[in-house]
């Protein structure tokens, strides 16, 4: 039975080409739904649905931090770690790959990697894919990337050039499926027909900005184009800085946890409102905002996983809560007319 609202497999087992130990579903709290691992677009990888981003290690979190929040993400159930070449000069895969080999949990995962804007090897060029892809498995300490993101979108590359790269290192067994970021709509369309007349591996995965307040890229067409390529959507800035959170909603709270004009951006009639909204939701359903926005995510067509950066393992309880959340229609409605 399959929740085409995300992908899901609602009976999910484990993903397919290991043998995890955390791949049961996580026990829920009393009156929500089972969490059901999810399945990224037709390819055989299921995850907990809730990527953690690498993005602040080695950068706003040193090596204990980082151990603690992945340590805690294990422990709450999570499978799925999404992080690029590029993140703090490629010091967040060396910390994700030290903390896999310290624990033995390599087989219990699904890793996540981005390449073209490191600067050692950038674009998307087969040269630069080939020496962007060697270096990230060498400093993952993995012999295979689960899915590999286009990080950018290399107009300045041909896609034949960059999909058959892609395609050699999925027959070398180094990348098992790939996606895009930053590409357009009709980027994507370009991209499979060209997969398809190469015979070569298409885009199974999209990452995008999407969420509450960031509504308009992903609905005004790359959805429907999600849906045509049957496309796993993972939204990047998923909780918006933190603004989804509640954390941000007066100057003060901005210059009282040190945030700058990331967030106060936000503070407008329609961020309030959103805002607002949640906290309506929230009390609701005995929950908290950062765990209703990532539920209202969990609950569009194609979303697999938002990916979510923590600065704390004490945050992801509340993120980690999201899957299990049950939003009724009338809470969907509010958060849609409030976000409209």
């Amino acid at each position: 039975m399959t929740d085409t609202r995300g992908g899901a497999d609602l009976m999910a087992p484990a993903p397919t080409s290991t043998a995890p130990t955390n791949t049961a579903p996580t026990s829920a709290p009393t009156g929500a739904a089972p969490v059901a691992w999810r399945r990224i677009g037709p390819s055989p990888i299921r995850v907990f649905p809730i990527a953690l981003s690498g993005t602040n290690f080695g950068w706003r979190a040193d090596e204990s931090t980082t151990t603690a929040i992945l340590d805690r993400f294990l422990e709450l159930g999570g499978s799925f770690i999404d992080t690029a070449d590029s993140y703090a000069g490629g010091r967040s895969e060396i910390m994700i790959g030290n903390w896999m080999r310290r624990r033995g949990v390599r087989d219990g995962l699904t890793i996540a990697t981005k390449i073209g804007k490191s600067p050692d090897n950038p674009g998307l060029s087969a040269r630069a894919i080939d020496a962007a892809v060697s270096a990230s498995l060498d400093r993952l300490g993995v012999s295979s990337i689960d899915v590999l993101y286009l990080h950018i979108d290399d107009e300045a590359v041909p896609f034949e050039e960059t999909l058959a790269a892609v395609d050699e290192l999925i027959r070398d067994g180094r990348v098992r499926a790939f996606g895009g970021s930053h590409h357009t709509p009709d980027r994507l369309l370009e991209a499979r027909i060209a997969a398809g007349q190469l015979g070569v591996a298409p885009m199974i995965a999209l990452q995008n900005h999407y969420n509450l307040l960031h509504r308009t890229e992903y609905e005004g067409g790359l959805a429907r184009v999600a849906a045509q390529l049957d496309l796993g959507v993972m939204p990047r800035f998923a909780l918006e800085a933190g603004f989804l959170t509640g954390k941000y909603r007066s100057r003060a709270d901005l210059e009282r946890h040190g945030r700058g004009s990331e967030a106060a951006r936000h503070l407008t009639r329609r961020g309030i409102r959103i805002l607002h909204a949640l906290d309506r939701v929230a009390a609701d359903l005995d929950s908290s905002v950062a765990t209703v926005s990532l539920a209202w995510l969990l609950s569009r067509p194609r979303v697999v996983a938002p990916v979510v950066s923590v600065s704390g393992a004490d945050q992801l309880d509340a993120i980690m809560a999201a899957p299990a959340l049950a939003l009724g229609r009338h809470h969907l409605t509010e958060l849609d007319r409030a976000s409209a």
